[in-house]
Parts: structure tokens; C-alpha cells; sequence
């Protein structure tokens, strides 16, 4: 695959709530172009797309991910498949979702996007192989969070609801209307706090597998370190992702992150029970 003549992207993996929003939020205000329409996750939905699409083809999902190996290990498809988001997708003017109408009049590829840019989707977790198919020179950059943590918030997520479900959910009428698509939880595997930890050993180890393989090229950081050390770690992350910030920049993004969010389960008693 050949080199682009844009700067390489910084590619954000890491497991779900495990702060690659946080994480991406505070990289775009130091000056990373993270794409024009993003998702309530700070996830570009041009990325997210084809992350789903790539998922679908092999039977997998976010909590499911694992089948995305049948697609990597499968040299013709894995070729055909880089180049097709290579040479259509990211030129194509689906693109625009992601560079806006003035990018993408300049660049007319997101390869060719020639400032610091990436993408955030914890799923690049286990598609990542594919993405350095087609960026050969990308940095990675893992955050780590505490399982029991990140069990615990998928475990309370996954049962929440919308405004819209909960009008669906509160007659039968609705149901009578339009049979339901959805399940009652966001994920039965991550219902429980000991399903939600195992895929969280999933990710991380994934993660891990890439971290040692890349080397300088990757940059791991816990969000524990980040949050309660945060003028220390962003000028080493904002170098590593050839971000220009100032000092008043880093310092202000600094001032930003919750320290109370680090090691949540001790002040929750099933969260603890399980931890220890």
C-alpha cells in the first residue's frame, strides 16, 4: 500500500467507557481534527460507518468483536477490502461527513488531510490491522482504565433509557404498532458485572498486542494517570500526536478532568465486592 501524501492519522483505541471520549474531546481542543459530524461519543460517524459495516460482514459487534479475525485472516478479502475504502470511500463524498464541505474541497480524500487529524471508536481496537493496511504510518494512542470501572458503567448503561424508549416501552399500542428491534438492555453480555469484565480482558489484551508490536509508534496512557496527573501527561501525548498547543492550552484542557472518576467502584459496593 502506498504511503498518502497527507500527515498520518492518530488512531484512538481502548475499550468502551474506558475514557477515549474524554480522551478525544481533549485532543481536539489541542488542536486534533477529530471530524466535522460526531456522535454523542465523540466518534466521527464517517469512521463509525465503516467500522459497523466491517463488523456486520463477519457476524461480530462491539461486544462481539472477535469474529473481525475471519476478515483479517482472509488475504483476498482483507486486500479487496483496504482497497475499497482506500480508492471509494475516502474519496468519495460520504466524505464530507467527515471533512465538511470546505475540507473536502481542498483535499477531496481524507488521505490527503494534511494537518493533525484521527478517529476515536474503541472498536479500532480489533480492526486496527486493517486501518494500518491503509495507514502504514499511523500512531495509536491506547487509554487503559480500570476494569472493575469500566464493567461497573457499561453494566448501569446498558440498562438505561432514552426519551423515546421510554414513551415506546410505556404502552402495548406502541408494540401492537411496531414490534420491538431492539433488546431490553444495550448488551446481555455486559448486563452483569463479571460478562462486562471479560470483554473488557478482551480489549485490553488486544490493545496490549498492538502496543508491543508498534512500539514508538504507539502511545498507552491509564485514565487514572491522565486524570489525576494531567499536566505532566498531556505535553508527552500532545508531541506524540504533533500537536502545537501552548502552555496556556494544555493547562486549560488540564483544569478539565474530574479526578473524583478514578477507582468509581470503591464507593459502590457490588463494583468493590467483585474487585476484591
Amino acid at each position: 500500500m502506498q504511503k498518502t501524501a497527507g500527515c498520518p492519522p492518530v488512531i484512538v483505541i481502548g475499550m468502551h467507557r474506558s475514557g477515549t471520549g474524554m480522551l478525544t474531546r481533549a485532543l481536539e481542543s489541542l488542536g486534533l481534527f477529530v471530524g466535522r459530524n460526531k456522535d454523542e461519543n465523540h466518534e466521527a460517524t464517517f469512521f463509525q460507518n465503516i467500522n459497523d459495516w466491517l463488523l456486520r460482514q463477519c457476524g461480530g459487534s462491539w461486544d462481539h468483536p472477535s469474529p473481525i479475525s475471519h476478515l483479517l485472516g482472509n488475504v483476498d478479502v482483507r486486500a479487496r477490502t483496504a482497497e475499497y475504502i482506500r480508492g471509494t470511500l475516502l474519496k468519495s463524498p460520504r466524505a464530507v461527513s467527515f471533512l465538511g464541505w470546505s475540507r473536502y474541497a481542498v483535499y477531496r480524500d481524507v488521505a490527503r488531510v494534511n494537518v493533525p487529524w484521527g478517529w476515536k471508536d474503541p472498536r479500532n481496537t480489533f480492526i486496527l490491522p486493517l486501518w494500518l493496511d491503509l495507514f502504514p504510518e499511523a500512531r495509536i494512542v491506547h487509554i487503559r482504565r480500570h476494569g472493575v470501572d469500566v464493567a461497573n458503567s457499561l453494566m448501569r448503561r446498558g440498562r438505561a433509557q432514552s426519551a423515546a424508549q421510554k414513551i415506546y416501552n410505556s404502552s402495548r399500542m406502541w408494540h401492537w404498532l411496531r414490534a420491538k428491534r431492539g433488546s431490553f438492555v444495550a448488551s446481555p453480555r455486559c448486563d452483569s458485572i463479571r460478562g462486562a469484565y471479560s470483554l473488557w480482558e478482551e480489549y485490553v489484551q488486544e490493545a496490549e498486542k498492538h502496543i508491543s508490536a508498534l512500539r514508538h509508534r504507539a502511545f498507552e496512557v491509564s485514565f487514572e494517570d491522565l486524570i489525576a496527573h494531567p499536566r505532566s501527561v498531556i505535553p508527552h501525548l500532545c508531541r506524540f500526536c504533533g500537536l502545537p498547543a501552548d502552555d496556556y492550552a494544555m493547562q486549560r484542557v488540564a483544569r478539565g478532568f474530574n479526578r473524583d472518576r478514578a477507582f468509581a467502584f470503591r464507593r459502590d459496593s457490588q463494583p468493590q465486592a467483585f474487585a476484591e
